[in-house]
């Protein structure tokens, strides 16, 4: 739970009277924090002041008298145990989310807050995924996880579900945007992965207690998505897609693009190949994205990898693995293919291995995504 008061004298009190206020956006909201400093000099404004301000009529009158009902659910669910209400002037807000223009005033948070501010991955796509792509998004998620992104999603039924799950099959914690308020969960059917995503990473929200999963929240959830995250990979899109909105936004925000391309048969593939047109990058491989992200990402593996990320050294589970993959490797350059035919290691955990032991500086990638022992 968060304190009643905010270090530069704000009460949250004063930000939800402002945040419930009708008409008053995040755009507007942000504006008049600038303007007045704090959510209290803007209630203690004059009536005048704030209608020159932009403020309706009807905005105005609802912060002399505000809607005590409303506000009160918010501090009730503040009240419990794992619930957080940050603000954009709090100094755990993720700093990616403050650089997006319309970024939320408010974040309703059930879980880890720290977790917000660590180097994210978007995955979205289809809720009705082909089991190949749910397949992809859940490799995908888990070999990036390994290398210290924490995947960001939707919760939504197909590939945003199967993005989670991935994460979470590698013990790595997940982050969930909702486009309902936080006493909910939507689809009630992934109710039990939202109690596992809160347990290891963080439910977020704009949304007030008690919002409901209307059409038009979503769009305004998908900027968060992509707000939070270095970049947007898309799994499984059609032409359109809620997916292709995280990606715009993304664009627009000026984060990565990236995109899986498929079959010219498959109608999940042509969001993807239109994104891959119009400047996304193709995506083969977790690799492909790292590498794109360049040092940024690399620097996000090994912090993320000191604190409680895969150790080569301190993991006695997965050492004899590892030993067993550069076994099979040799000193000769050796493609993914061929390891995973001597190493009789899965495709999925070969390749977050080759992660893992590339930054750990035991190999290198070479032309033609073949790989080389150096130690």
């Amino acid at each position: 739970m968060v304190a009643a008061s905010e270090p530069d004298g704000n009460d949250i009190n004063d930000w939800l009277i402002l945040y419930h206020a009708p008409g008053v956006g995040a755009i507007t909201f942000l504006r008049l924090i600038g303007q007045f400093g704090n959510a209290r000099e803007i209630l203690r404004a004059s009536n005048a002041h704030l209608q020159a301000s932009g403020l309706s009529p009807e905005a105005v009158a609802y912060l002399r008298q505000p809607d005590r009902k409303q506000i009160d659910c918010d501090l009730a669910w503040l009240d419990q145990p794992g619930n957080q209400l940050i603000t954009c002037r709090d100094p755990v807000y993720p700093p990616l989310l403050l650089q997006i223009p319309d970024s939320p005033p408010l974040l309703y948070v059930h879980g880890n807050v720290d977790i917000l501010s660590s180097l994210q991955l978007s995955i979205v796509g289809s809720r009705n995924p082909t089991v190949s792509g749910r397949r992809i998004a859940s490799e995908f998620a888990g070999c990036l996880a390994l290398a210290g992104l924490t995947i960001t999603s939707g919760l939504a039924l197909g590939i945003d579900t199967a993005s989670h799950t991935g994460a979470l099959e590698v013990d790595k914690a997940t982050i969930a945007v909702m486009g309902t308020g936080l006493d909910r969960v939507y689809p009630a059917g992934n109710c039990d992965l939202a109690h596992r995503i809160a347990e290891h990473g963080a439910l977020v929200s704009e949304f007030p207690v008690g919002t409901p999963p209307r059409p038009e929240n979503f769009p305004r959830r998908n900027r968060i998505i992509s707000g939070l995250s270095l970049g947007t990979l898309v799994v499984e899109a059609a032409t359109r897609s809620g997916s292709l909105i995280s990606a715009r936004c993304a664009a627009e925000q000026g984060r990565e693009v990236f995109a899986i391309p498929g079959s010219i048969h498959n109608p999940l593939s042509r969001g993807c190949h239109a994104l891959i047109r119009q400047g996304a990058k193709l995506v083969e491989t977790a690799q492909d994205i790292l590498d794109e992200l360049g040092a940024l990402a690399a620097a996000t593996t090994m912090t993320a990898r000191s604190s409680d990320a895969v150790n080569l050294e301190q993991s006695t589970d997965l050492a004899d693995d590892y030993t067993q993959l550069l076994d099979s490797m040799g000193y000769s350059h050796t493609s993914v293919d061929m390891l995973v035919e001597t190493s009789g290691l899965t495709p999925a955990v070969v390749s977050s291995m080759l992660l893992q032991l590339e930054l750990k500086g035991f190999i290198a990638s070479c032309p033609g995504g073949l790989y080389n022992r150096l130690k």
